[in-house]
């Protein structure tokens, strides 16, 4: 039920919390039929199968607080809408406010080819600058700090206000302006803003997820943003990779938070008392720099790590993201073995992953023909025991 309720909040992930539990089934089944290394004792009886698949379906229970609009949040200047509308309307301004200058020239008497020539050239810029602003906003790439120089140069222009900026306003809008000194109009706005009332600090929601916080109980150690929110347009235009916020980033991160504190505060029975771990742990990494409590890998249960893998593999091919393409199996398994060298996810489960052609079951069955690309499955085998070797030592 829980699940379900997850998937059907988002249009764009829904299926998630049914295809993770079903993949992550799938290696378990693999794992219990080890009888030698690591893997030797992971032999589940019923009642532990039977845990494993009921944390499995709830792994994902806490996005039920995630807001939607960060979930699915498709382009940078997204909130509830996309605002790249409002930008281009100010662009807009700009463009008429070149051809009243040209008019008004050519009423004063200026020269007719100078004035011409100037507009011509301005109208031609801020074609090129609303571009490269609109292009900024879809993140399909890594911005190098040559595009922040340029967005932060298009943001310095100015554009003339001649209504109220304080009319129909909600209450809550109104509160965060208290501080902000009402200015005479015309009021000259920059192009792109960062205005004090888009940060939106925590007040009493701060949520205790630092290792220092004293209502913290469940020994999470995560880093805060400084603020809750902040919606300021050139903050979000700058974002270096894709389309979150550090401070949406956490939105995300904190549906992890709120499955532990979900999950640990049910009655389970004895027999599902490792449901909250094996749920929430599936952010962690063996190198200690996972999220939500920074856990050791000795600290992770093999089932646990099961559903690192099934939730990164389902994530990285899933087609129903508004914010990327889904990758081939050749680019995932490659971003997974890249993982695994690094000690975020465990190298013997992903060779198994592999060599029991786990991940080309499921493929099949829920991946786009064109993602179903050649792996090179034995040159990753002979890589990951390398990432073994290394895991062990």
């Amino acid at each position: 039920m829980l699940a379900h309720a997850v998937d059907a909040k988002s249009p764009y992930t829904g299926g998630h919390c049914e295809r993770v539990p079903e993949l992550a089934e799938m290696l378990l089944q693999q794992a219990a039929t080890v009888s030698s290394g690591p893997l030797r004792d992971c032999q589940p009886d019923e009642e532990e199968r039977y845990a494993f698949r009921i944390a499995a379906w709830l792994h994902d229970c806490g996005k039920i607080t995630s807001p939607e609009y960060v979930v699915d949040k498709a382009t940078k200047l997204e909130t509830l809408y996309n605002r790249i509308h409002e930008i281009r309307t100010r662009f807009e301004v700009l463009h008429r406010d070149a051809q009243l200058a040209y008019w008004q020239g050519r009423c004063a008497g200026e020269d007719e080819a100078a004035l011409a020539a100037a507009l011509n050239e301005r109208l031609a810029q801020l074609q090129r600058d609303f571009e490269l602003v609109a292009t900024a906003n879809i993140g399909s790439e890594a911005m190098s700090e040559d595009y922040v120089q340029k967005l932060e140069e298009i943001a310095r222009q100015t554009w003339k206000r001649h209504f109220d900026d304080r009319l129909g306003l909600s209450a809550e809008e109104l509160a965060r302006l208290e501080s902000v000194p009402e200015r005479p109009l015309p009021a000259t706005e920059q192009l792109l803003a960062d205005r004090p009332e888009h940060r939106i600090p925590w007040g009493e929601r701060r949520p205790p997820v630092e290792a220092d916080d004293p209502r913290n109980r469940w020994g999470f150690d995560m880093t805060l943003p400084e603020y809750a929110h902040h919606f300021g347009e050139l903050h979000n235009l700058t974002v270096r990779r894709d389309t979150l916020t550090p401070e949406e980033r956490f939105k995300v991160n904190e549906h992890i938070v709120h499955t532990l504190v979900m999950l640990s505060t049910l009655p389970f029975p004895r027999s599902l008392q490792q449901v909250p771990d094996i749920a929430a742990n599936h952010h962690e990494k063996l190198n200690g720099g996972g999220y939500p409590r920074r856990l050791a890998a000795e600290q992770l249960s093999v089932p646990a790590r099961i559903m690192a893998i099934a939730d990164i593999f389902e994530a990285l091919t899933a087609a129903d993201r508004p914010y990327k393409a889904p990758k081939t199996l050749s680019e995932s398994i490659r971003i997974m073995v890249r993982m695994a060298r690094e000690q975020h996810i465990d190298a013997e489960l992903l060779a198994l992953f592999l060599s029991s052609g786990v991940y080309l079951t499921y493929a099949h069955k829920y991946l786009h023909p064109e993602q179903l690309d050649e792996v090179d499955v034995p040159g990753y085998l002979e890589e990951l025991r390398q990432a073994r070797a290394l895991q062990d030592g």
